[in-house]
C-alpha cells in the first residue's frame, strides 16, 4: 500500500472516530432530552391531577357497601385531552376506577410495587417504562389522599413514547447518513490533498530515478512556490544533489588525474627496465642513467603517494594535531631543506618575527615546504625565493616570495585546485604532480586560516598562509607593512 493510501485512510479514520464520539454525543445528549421532557409531562399532569383533586375536582363517595370510590369531572377528562397523555385511577386495592377517555378503555395494569405507595410517598413517584401493543410507554403512580391521611386511591399518569422514539430514528439516519456523506467527502478531500501535498514528494522521487537511470547529477527537482516544508525539502534536496554533482565531478577528475600521473613515471620506469632487459646493464654510463631514472621516477611517485594520502585526510576532515610550534624556528629549519634544491637561485629570509602559535608543527612545515619548492620550480636562474614571518593584525603571516614569471589572472582562481597546472607547457617531471598548493590550502584551513597569492606576470608571487593567534599572544607590533611582490 502507497504512502498517500495509508495516509488517507488514517485521516478518514481519524475523522470517522471523531464523527462517531460526536454522533453518539448528540444522540445520547437529545434521547436524554426527550426522555426528561416526557418524565417532566408526567409530573406536570399529576400535579394538575393533585390541585384538581384538592380544589374538589375527584369527590370520593362511599359506595353502598361502605366502600370509597372516585367521581371523576369533567374538568379531570379535560386536562388529558391531550393524545400524548393519559391517566387511570385505581382503587386502594389496585381496581380500576375510571380512566381518560383517549385510553380507550384499555386497562393497563399497575407497575410492581404501586399498591405499596403510602399517604408519606405522595411528592413521589413511581415510574416505569413498559412496552404495550408494541409501544412503549412511561408511566407515573402516585396515590391520592385526603386531609386527613387516607389513602383513597392510585393515580397513573400515562404517556406513549412514539414520538420519542420516531425523533430518535429520524436523528439515527441523519447522523448515519450525514455522517456517511462527510466520510465519503472526507475521504475523497484526503486523496487529493494528500497528491497534493506529496507530489513534491513524487517529483523528487522522479528525479531520483531519473538520476539513477540517465547518471545525470545535473537535474534538479522543481521547487513549488510555496514557502512550506516542502519548499524548504526541496530546496535542501537541490543543494545536496548540487554538492553530489560537485563531488562527483571532482572525483572523475581526481580519478583521471592520478591515472595520467601515475602512468607517467610507470611507463618511464617500464621504458628503463626494457632497456636493462636488452642487455645495456653491461655499459655502466647507460646503467648509471637507467638507474638515476628509475630513482627520480620512484621519488616522484612516493611523493605523489604521499601527497595523496594527505589529499585523503582532508577530504575526510582529519582532524590535525595541535601543539605549540615556534613559528621562527620552523622557518629556519624550511631555510636549510630548500638551500640544497635552489641551485641557481637566491634563497633568502626577509622579515622575521618570533611567533609561537598552536598546529600541527608537520603539516605547517610541510606547507611551506610546498611554496617553497613551487617558488624554486618557477623562478629562472640569478632569480631570488624570499621566506618571511610576520605578525599582522591578530594573526601570523608566513610568505614565501619569488621573482619568477609570475601568474596570470585567468590562472589565479585555480592554482589552489587539484592537478592544475599554470604553466602546461612544462614537463611534469619537472612541475610535479599539481598537488602542492591543493595540500597548502588544506593545512591553512585545518589551522583555521588562509591562504592567499598576489602575482604580477613576469615580476614574481607572493604567497602568504595566514594563521589565527591566540589572543594573548596576537599584541600588534609598530611598523608593519603589508604584503608586498618581491622586488
Amino acid at each position: 500500500m502507497s504512502f498517500r493510501a495509508r495516509l488517507t485512510l488514517v485521516y478518514t479514520g481519524f475523522f470517522a472516530l471523531a464523527v462517531l464520539l460526536l454522533g453518539c454525543g448528540i444522540y445520547f445528549s437529545v434521547r436524554q432530552s426527550l426522555y426528561g421532557g416526557a418524565e417532566r409531562d408526567l409530573w406536570a399532569a399529576t400535579q394538575q391531577v393533585r390541585a384538581i383533586f384538592n380544589a374538589g375536582g375527584l369527590e370520593p363517595i362511599r359506595t353502598p357497601s361502605g366502600e370509597i370510590s372516585l367521581f371523576l369531572k369533567g374538568e379531570f377528562i379535560q386536562i388529558f385531552n391531550n393524545p400524548n397523555l393519559g391517566a387511570q385511577v385505581f382503587d386502594p386495592k389496585g381496581h380500576i376506577l375510571d380512566s381518560t377517555p383517549n385510553l380507550d378503555g384499555q386497562d393497563i395494569a399497575l407497575p410492581q410495587g404501586s399498591l405499596s405507595l403510602g399517604s408519606d410517598d405522595i411528592n413521589v413517584g413511581l415510574t416505569s417504562l413498559r412496552e404495550i401493543s408494541g409501544v412503549h410507554i412511561q408511566s407515573l403512580v402516585t396515590p391520592l389522599v385526603l386531609k386527613n391521611g387516607q389513602v383513597v386511591g392510585i393515580l397513573q399518569v400515562l404517556r406513549p413514547l412514539k414520538d420519542v422514539y420516531l425523533i430518535l430514528g429520524m436523528l439515527t439516519w441523519i447522523l448515519l447518513g450525514g455522517g456517511a456523506i462527510a466520510l465519503t467527502i472526507t475521504a475523497v478531500g484526503a486523496a487529493l490533498l494528500s497528491r497534493r501535498a506529496l507530489l513534491p514528494i513524487d517529483q523528487v522521487t522522479q528525479t531520483a530515478q531519473s538520476i539513477v537511470r540517465a547518471e545525470d547529477l545535473g537535474q534538479r527537482v522543481p521547487v513549488p512556490p510555496q514557502q512550506d516544508e516542502l519548499h524548504r525539502l526541496t530546496v535542501t534536496i537541490n543543494d545536496l544533489l548540487g554538492r553530489l554533482e560537485g563531488l562527483f565531478n571532482a572525483q572523475q577528475r581526481f580519478v583521471a588525474d592520478v591515472s595520467h600521473e601515475l602512468r607517467t613515471p610507470l611507463a618511464a620506469m617500464q621504458g628503463n627496465l626494457e632497456i636493462l632487459s636488452r642487455g645495456t646493464c653491461h655499459n655502466p654510463e647507460i646503467l648509471d642513467e637507467v638507474i638515476g631514472d628509475m630513482r627520480r621516477e620512484t621519488a616522484r611517485l612516493i611523493r605523489m603517494v604521499n601527497d595523496l594520502l594527505v589529499i585523503a585526510q582532508s577530504d575526510t576532515r582529519r582532524q590535525t594535531h595541535s601543539e605549540d610550534v615556534e613559528l621562527d624556528t620552523l622557518l629556519l629549519e624550511v631555510y636549510r631543506e630548500l638551500r640544497p634544491l635552489t641551485g641557481p637561485v637566491t634563497l633568502r629570509i626577509g622579515a622575521e618575527d618570533q611567533v609561537l602559535a598552536t598546529g600541527d608543527r608537520d603539516r605547517l612545515k610541510q606547507a611551506l615546504l610546498n611554496l617553497g619548492v613551487n617558488a624554486i620550480q618557477h623562478t629562472a636562474p640569478g632569480g631570488t625565493v624570499t621566506l618571511g614571518l610576520e605578525r599582522r593584525d591578530g594573526f601570523v603571516c608566513m610568505t614565501v616570495s619569488d621573482t619568477g614569471e609570475g601568474i596570470s589572472e585567468e590562472d589565479l582562481p585555480h592554482i589552489f585546485d587539484r592537478f592544475y597546472r599554470a604553466d602546461r607547457s612544462r614537463s611534469r617531471h619537472n612541475g610535479g604532480a599539481g598537488l602542492g598548493l591543493s595540500i597548502v590550502r588544506w593545512v591553512a584551513e585545518a589551522h583555521k586560516g588562509s591562504v592567499t597569492v598576489a602575482s604580477i606576470p613576469g615580476r614574481g608571487s607572493t604567497f602568504a598562509i595566514w594563521l589565527p593567534l591566540p589572543a594573548d599572544a596576537a599584541a600588534p607590533v609598530a611598523g608593519e607593512a603589508p604584503i608586498e611582490l618581491a622586488a
